[in-house]
């Protein structure tokens, strides 16, 4: 009989009183002690359960092998070769991990003298820039009094006058700018009483009909993502600000691209076009903002490189003057440039804001200013005397986007808990939309040129027909985000409402809009 273990005959037998089966009482007493059960049947085992077999006392006989001399020195043999044989494969292996450490060893020197070398070079370069930013020619556009005008867009004084705590002294916003502001202002509100849909405005049916037109992979793979949109509708252009630290311009009628913008070290947050200049405006996360001014052959060249603020910039707005635009910061500050001269006339303080603005826009007559920050507060600025002259509360989470309406009554704020739309003469909301899930924010929002669409960008992309304070706004089409990401970033509606351009987590540009065939129907 043999041990159900082993398979030979036990010298020390036992038996299962459960299973009956016969083991070799050292193997099985390891067993119960390791596992707790029957080897074979799985079944729980204790060594109660165990019951010694007594036999007689035996003298095993020794294998042929051991029983003589010659059997002895072959064992011996067959014992040394395996031994050989083991000690040459270790002798293998241990030669192969030195050739594997040797190339890893090298291939780390390698990557070291390339690091040292690069940081060399990028030292160098940066003391060449700080060089040429300290020996650049000032601007003569630039020049006020008692104010030096811009060294590469930063603006400096003549004296080395500061202001308190360390800052720079601001010229203000003059008399002459407020006459010019407020004549603005009184025109855009005279056309805006005699004010009418154009009738080449995309009807409602032909916008329930819009579908992707194109997809177009404006910016790199390595860094994904377009964080904001704008629109030259004279021209048909967009442009794009990315993740990967560059705005890009395209023309949408022909699909090519013009020109791409490189300059900032991070993401650009914010693009404006100031179409009849020919000039764009880009905001970084690396606290600059830089002017570009375009040419005909579809080239850019920065123009100014603005320092005024301490931490990343959000949102760019330009005035319907198109000679002033405002920059929002998280550093708790909004300043009013010239364009021009790129000179900051003033930076207006929030000592109540302690996050920072995360997005800003002027109404459409000028003299309003609207801001939102990280604090779920949309603040309302009175742009001639710079004062805080309303607040709407009611977001949870940051402001994403605002947006004013053509008809200077309505304003859309969008933030984490959706868009809320308020109405400016009593000053309070009157209808709010609640869109999507809690762990997913509204991250765009955009009134048409005209005041009759409203689009809104989240995990897919609605439009709304703009209705009234007590009339509905209906939502007549969702278009789905189509990048994979599950989050669309910014929207904005071209010339008529005639086509959508929508940005997203990925590389590409999207245009949705009537396919071809419809679009000859319909015109």
């Amino acid at each position: 009989m043999n041990c159900s273990i082993s398979g030979e005959v036990p010298e020390e037998p036992v038996v299962s009183k459960k299973s009956g089966l016969l083991y070799e009482k050292r193997l099985i007493e390891r067993h119960i002690a390791d596992y707790g059960k029957c080897p074979v049947t799985g079944d729980p085992l204790t060594m109660d359960d165990i019951v010694p077999v007594k036999t007689g006392k035996i003298v095993k006989p020794k294998s042929l092998t051991a029983a003589s001399i010659p059997g002895m020195l072959g064992m011996f043999q067959n014992e040394w070769d395996a031994l050989m044989l083991s000690n040459f494969a270790l002798e293998q292996q241990l030669h192969t991990a030195r050739q594997e450490l040797s190339h890893a060893l090298y291939q780390h020197d390698a990557a070291c003298r390339v690091i040292a070398r690069l940081k060399k070079e990028r030292d160098e370069a940066r003391s060449l820039l700080a060089q040429a930013e300290r020996q650049a020619p000032l601007p003569a556009s630039a020049a006020t009094a008692n104010v030096s005008a811009l060294s590469n867009g930063k603006r400096v004084s003549e004296d080395g006058d500061m202001g308190p705590g360390s800052k720079q002294m601001r010229p203000g916003v003059s008399e002459s700018i407020i006459a010019e502001l407020t004549e603005c202002n009184a025109a855009l509100s005279q056309q805006r009483k005699k004010h009418q849909i154009p009738p080449t405005l995309a009807p409602v049916d032909a916008l329930e009909r819009y579908t992707q037109l194109s997809s177009h992979p404006l910016h790199k793979t390595n860094k994904p993502g377009i964080s904001s949109i704008d629109i030259n509708l004279s021209k048909d252009i967009v442009a794009t600000g990315g993740i990967d630290s560059s705005a890009v311009l395209f023309d949408q009628t022909s699909g090519v691209i013009l020109s791409t913008l490189s300059g900032h070290s991070k993401k650009v947050t914010s693009v404006k076009f100031v179409a009849p200049s020919n000039v764009i405006l880009s905001g970084s996360a690396d606290k600059t903002v830089r002017i570009w001014q375009g040419s005909e052959d579809g080239n850019c060249d920065c123009r100014h490189i603005l320092k005024d603020h301490t931490a990343e910039v959000q949102a760019i707005t330009v005035h319907a003057t198109n000679n002033y635009f405002v920059t929002a910061s998280l550093d708790s500050t909004w300043c009013f440039y010239d364009l021009s001269s790129g000179l900051c006339l003033t930076q207006v303080e929030d000592p109540s804001n302690s996050m920072g603005y995360t997005s800003a826009a002027f109404h459409p007559d000028g003299l309003i200013l609207g801001t939102g920050t990280t604090e779920a507060t949309v603040r309302i600025w009175d742009v001639k005397s710079q004062g805080n002259v309303a607040n709407f509360d009611g977001h949870t989470g940051s402001i994403t986007a605002i947006s004013f309406s053509e008809n200077g009554y309505f304003l859309a704020t969008a933030a984490h808990d959706g868009v809320k739309l308020w109405d400016l003469r009593k000053l309070k909301n009157f209808r709010s939309f609640e869109l999507y899930d809690q762990d997913t924010p509204t991250n765009s929002v955009d009134f048409d040129h005209s005041g009759s669409y409203l689009a809104i960008a989240g995990s897919d992309v609605r439009v709304y027909q703009v209705g009234s304070v007590k009339a509905e706004w209906n939502c007549i089409k969702t278009l789905p985000d189509l990048s994979g990401t599950g989050r669309a970033t910014c929207v904005k509606f071209g010339s008529d409402a005639k086509y959508l351009a929508v940005g997203s987590m990925d590389r590409n540009l999207r245009i949705f809009g009537l396919p071809q065939g419809d679009a000859s129907m319909e015109s």
